[in-house]
């Protein structure tokens, strides 16, 4: 399955409405959707956040402009609300997922089904 695929098919097949897939070690984009907007800033910030994930709790996350409050931060897993919408993070062994939800879509399946993705791609060595 193609960078891309897991986007559509994993991420956006599930309800997310926007999503990409980055390097955590350069921040290139691998994949998005195309109403997926990421700076270099913005994922060179991530993979930063990485290092200290707690920070999100001060700091939050911005992604596409739009700075979410930081609700979780761990080594895995960095979440953030703005609204009734909000972020799912999933740092792999060399990718970090990004799901963005909006109120037609609730924070649990989202976490899910980038959590499931994140999974999978750690169990194959991604």
């Amino acid at each position: 399955m193609s960078w891309q695929q897991y986007i559509d098919e994993q991420l956006i097949g599930s309800g997310l409405c926007s999503a990409a897939i980055l390097s955590n070690s350069d921040g290139s984009v691998w994949a998005k959707s195309p109403n997926m907007t990421i700076s270099k800033q913005e994922a060179d910030a991530l993979i930063a956040l990485y290092k200290n994930p707690a920070e999100v709790f001060a700091k939050g996350v911005t992604v596409g402009g739009i700075k979410y409050m930081g609700i979780k931060g761990d080594p895995q897993s960095i979440y953030g609300k703005k609204g009734p919408g909000g972020i799912v993070l999933v740092k792999t062994i060399q990718t970090i997922i990004i799901g963005i939800y909006d109120e037609k879509f609730q924070p649990g399946p989202a976490a899910v089904a980038a959590e499931k993705l994140g999974d999978y791609l750690r169990d194959n060595s991604y």
